[in-house]
C-alpha cells in the first residue's frame, strides 16, 4: 500500500530514504479522521513512531506552504525521555524535513547549554529535548513557547516512570492551550490516560495492535545455563548467531563493566553503555556501532528505549529484566523495519520460575533449550565460511594474477588451509558449557497449562543411588534448618533443589547428599567459594540410608488395635519395699499409709493432760539458786597468752604485753580529733 497523500516535501524525503509502504501506525495518523486533532497513540516499539508523528505534525506546521519561513520561536516541541532517544529523533526529523528547510535543534542534558542557548537565540522551527533541560531553558527565558503549534510526547510512559511528571506538566502549562498535543506511548496505562485527559482536547485514540503484544518479527529463545556459566552462554550466543550488531543487557552498571571487560578480553569488538558515562562517551559508543567499528554493545536499560541501531539482529538478556515492559522494550531493539531478530534470555537453573512468569505475563512463546555448544558453533563457522559473500564478489585482474602466482608456489590445499586459519584467528574461541539434561526444553506444567495462578504437581524425586555425601559446618547448635540450608547450598554449589537428597542435622554440623550427576560440579563450585561463616567439604563415608522402605502414599491407614485389658492373674508387680538408713544399719520399713483417724473421733479416747515434768519423770523441778555475789566486786582477770603457746607446732608469735586499764581516773571525752590534710609528698632526692 503506498503512502497516503502527505506534504510534497515530506513525500520526496520518504522516497529518498526508500520508504515505499507505511507502517500501521503511520497509516493511522495520516487517516482523514486524525487530521488536525490531538492523538493518543499506542504502538509497539520499532513501528516507525518517529516518522509517524513527523508526518502527523506537517499539516499543522507547514499548511499550504512548500517550506518553512525564517526561524524564530519554535513551532513544534518534541519531548523524549533519554538523551540517546532525543538525538535519534533529531536525526529522523532532520532528514524528514530537510526538503522543507526546517531548523531542528537539540536540547538535552549532558551537552553544552551555552551552545544550545545560542542556537535558540538564532531561531528554530522544531526543538527536540529531554524534560529537565527543556524546563531549564524555559525558566531562564531562552526557550519561548508562545508560538508553539504542536507538542509531541514520545515514550510518555517511560518519562512518567523516570519521574518527569512535574517537568512535563510545567512544559505543557507554558505552551499555548490551542496547540495540538500528540502523545505516543508503548502502553496506555492509567497515568498516561489521566495525563492525556488533562492536556489534550478531544483526542483520537489509536491502538494499532493489542497492548504489549510481542513483536512478530522477533524470535524469542530461553537458554538454560548453570548460574556460574552465564558469561560463557553469552559468548556462545554471540558466536553462534554472528549478527552484524548485538545488544547485551545487564541490570547494573557494575555488571556492564564486568561483562564489557570479559568480552573485550576474549576478542570481541565491544563497547559499553550505561548512565555513568558522559554524553560524549555514550555518543561515541553508539557511533561505533553504527559505523561497524564495534559489533557488540553491553548496556543497561538506558538503551532499552527508542534506540534504533542498524543491522541489530540479536538481543541477549544476560540478566533477566525486572518486568514484562522492560522485556518487551529490550527485545524491541531488534526486528525493526520488517527485519527479523532474535531475543535470547539467559536463564540460570535457579531463576527458571521467574523467567516463566515474565514470558507468560508478556504473552511470549519462547523456545527453551541449552546454550549453543562449542561443536555446534564450529559447524556454523564452517557453513558461514563456505557460503561467505567474499566468494561471490568479482575478482580484479590484480587478484587473479596474485592467485596464479600463489598456485604456482603453493598447492590449493595449503592456500585454503591458510585462509581458514586467517579467518579463525579473528573469531573468539567458543566456550565448553555444561548442560544438565534433566532441565529439559519443556517449560513445565505451569507454562503448558498457561495458568500461572495454579501450583504444578510435585515431580517425583530423582534416584539418589551413587550419591555423594557432603558436610557443612553448621548444625543444631547454629539453628540449622532446611528452610535456609537448601537455598544456601543451591546458591553456593550452583545446583537446584532436585540435586539434594537426604539432609541430616547434628549438633555441630550437617550432612547432606548430592546426586551423582551434580556431585563433581557441586564440589568444584563450593571449593571456589570462600566464606568465613560456613564451609562445605566432601565426606568420604557413604550416605546413611534407612532400612525402612518408603511408605506408599496411597496405602490406607493402619487399623487401630487397642491393648487388651489385664486379666486377674496379670496384676502389676509391687515395688520393692522402701529402705531408710539408720545409724544401726539398713532395715525395712513399711511405707503403707496409716488409716486416717480424726482427733475428735468417738472411738479414740482423748489423752488426759499431764504436767510437763510428769512426761519425763516424777521428780519435782530443781530449786533456783542465785549465784553468790563476789566478795571483791570485780571479776578476776585472765592472764594474757602469748602466741600459740609453748606446745604449738607452728612458729611462736609474740604480741605486745597487755597493759590493762589505767588505775587513775578516766579522761573526759573531748570529741573527735580535727581533720588534718596530709601534706604533699616530698620529691625523692636523686642519689
Amino acid at each position: 500500500m503506498p503512502f497516503p497523500a502527505s506534504h510534497p516535501a515530506l513525500e520526496r524525503a520518504l522516497a529518498a530514504q526508500g520508504y515505499a509502504e507505511p507502517t500501521p501506525v503511520q497509516a493511522a495518523v495520516l487517516a482523514a479522521d486524525a487530521a488536525d486533532r490531538d492523538l493518543l497513540v499506542s504502538a509497539q516499539t520499532g513501528s516507525g513512531k518517529t516518522v509517524a508523528f513527523g508526518l502527523a505534525a506537517a499539516p499543522t506546521l507547514l499548511g499550504e506552504a512548500e517550506t518553512f519561513g525564517q526561524a524564530a520561536e519554535p513551532l513544534a516541541l518534541v519531548i523524549a525521555p533519554t538523551r540517546e532517544l532525543a538525538m535519534q529523533v533529531n536525526r529522523e526529523l532532520a532528514w524528514l524535513y530537510a526538503e522543507a528547510k526546517a531548523a531542528v535543534i537539540n536540547c538535552v542534558g549532558g551537552m553544552d547549554a551555552r551552545r544550545e542557548q545560542r542556537a535558540l537565540n538564532y531561531g528554530a522551527h522544531i526543538v527536540v529535548g529531554t524534560p529537565g533541560r527543556l524546563r531549564d531553558h524555559i525558566e531562564r527565558g531562552h526557550l519561548d513557547l508562545s508560538k508553539l503549534k504542536v507538542a509531541v510526547l514520545d515514550e510518555a510512559d517511560e518519562m512518567l516512570d523516570m519521574g518527569f511528571r512535574e517537568d512535563l506538566e510545567f512544559i505543557l502549562d507554558a505552551a499555548p492551550p490551542e496547540r495540538r498535543t500528540l502523545l505516543f506511548s508503548a502502553t496506555l496505562a492509567r497515568d498516561i490516560v489521566e495525563l492525556a485527559k488533562r492536556y489534550q482536547n478531544d483526542a483520537l485514540r489509536i491502538d494499532t495492535i493489542a497492548r504489549d503484544e510481542p513483536h512478530r518479527d522477533i524470535e524469542y529463545r530461553a537458554v538454560r545455563v548453570a548460574p556460574n556459566e552465564v558469561e560463557h552462554a553469552v559468548v556462545n550466543l554471540l558466536r553462534f548467531f554472528e549478527a552484524p550488531g548485538a545488544l547485551v543487557f545487564a541490570n547494573t552498571r557494575e555488571s556492564v563493566r564486568s561483562l564489557h571487560g570479559k568480552l573485550r578480553e576474549r576478542g570481541f569488538a565491544v563497547v559499553g553503555l550505561s548512565g555513568e558515562l558522559s554524553q560524549r562517551e555514550r555518543a561515541d559508543a553508539l557511533q561505533a556501532l553504527r559505523d561497524g567499528h564495534a559489533r557488540v554493545c553491553v548496556a543497561t536499560d538506558v538503551a532499552a528505549r527508542g534506540l534504533d541501531l542498524p543491522d541489530l539482529g540479536l538481543v541477549i538478556h544476560a540478566e533477566l529484566p525486572i518486568n514484562k515492559a522492560t522485556l518487551l522494550h529490550r527485545s524491541g531493539r531488534t526486528g525493526r523495519a520488517g527485519k527479523k531478530g532474535v531475543s535470547a534470555l539467559v536463564v540460570p537453573y535457579t531463576r527458571r520460575r521467574k523467567a516463566e512468569q515474565l514470558l507468560y505475563a508478556a504473552g511470549v512463546d519462547a523456545d527453551w533449550g541449552g546454550a549453543p555448544s562449542a561443536d555446534a558453533i564450529r559447524e556454523k563457522d564452517q557453513e558461514r565460511l563456505l557460503e561467505d559473500p567474499i566468494f561471490s564478489e568479482a575478482s580484479t585482474e590484480e587478484d587473479i594474477a596474485l592467485a596464479e602466482a600463489m598456485l604456482a608456489k603453493r598447492t590449493p590445499v595449503e592456500i585454503a588451509a591458510a585462509l581458514i586459519r586467517t579467518r579463525r584467528a579473528k573469531l573468539p574461541s567458543p566456550e565448553d558449557i555444561y548442560d544438565d539434561p534433566r532441565h529439559g526444553a519443556d517449560p513445565g506444567p505451569r507454562a503448558r497449562a498457561g495458568e500461572m495462578g495454579e501450583r504444578p504437581p510435585r515431580e517425583p524425586r530423582a534416584d539418589m543411588e551413587g550419591s555423594e555425601l557432603f558436610r557443612i559446618s553448621v548444625g543444631r547448635r547454629g539453628n540449622a534448618d532446611p528452610k535456609w540450608l537448601i537455598p544456601m547450598i543451591c546458591r553456593l554449589g550452583h545446583i537446584t533443589k532436585k540435586d539434594i537428597g537426604a539432609i541430616r542435622i547434628f549438633d555441630y554440623d550437617t550432612k547432606f547428599e548430592i546426586s551423582a550427576e551434580a556431585a563433581t560440579r557441586f564440589g568444584a563450585a563450593v571449593q571456589a567459594t570462600v566464606r568465613e561463616d560456613v564451609s562445605i567439604t566432601p565426606t568420604a563415608a557413604p550416605a546413611p540410608r534407612g532400612e525402612r522402605p518408603p511408605r506408599d502414599p496411597n496405602a490406607p491407614p493402619r487399623e487401630f488395635k487397642p491393648r487388651p485389658p489385664r486379666g486377674e492373674g496379670d496384676e502389676r508387680p509391687q515395688r520393692p519395699p522402701f529402705k531408710k538408713r539408720f545409724e544401726d544399719g539398713d532395715r525395712p520399713r513399711d511405707v503403707a499409709p496409716r488409716p486416717y483417724s480424726p482427733q475428735d473421733s468417738e472411738d479414740r479416747p482423748k489423752r488426759a493432760f499431764k504436767p510437763r515434768h510428769e512426761t519425763s519423770s516424777d521428780a519435782p523441778p530443781r530449786e533456783f539458786k542465785p549465784r553468790a555475789p563476789r566478795e571483791d566486786g570485780e571479776r578476776p582477770k585472765k592472764p594474757f597468752k602469748k602466741g600459740f603457746g609453748d606446745n604449738a607446732a607452728g612458729p611462736k608469735l609474740y604480741a605486745k604485753p597487755y597493759a590493762g586499764k589505767s588505775d587513775g581516773p578516766a579522761k573526759p571525752f573531748k570529741g573527735p580529733k580535727p581533720f588534718k590534710p596530709r601534706g604533699e609528698k616530698k620529691p625523692l632526692k636523686k642519689k
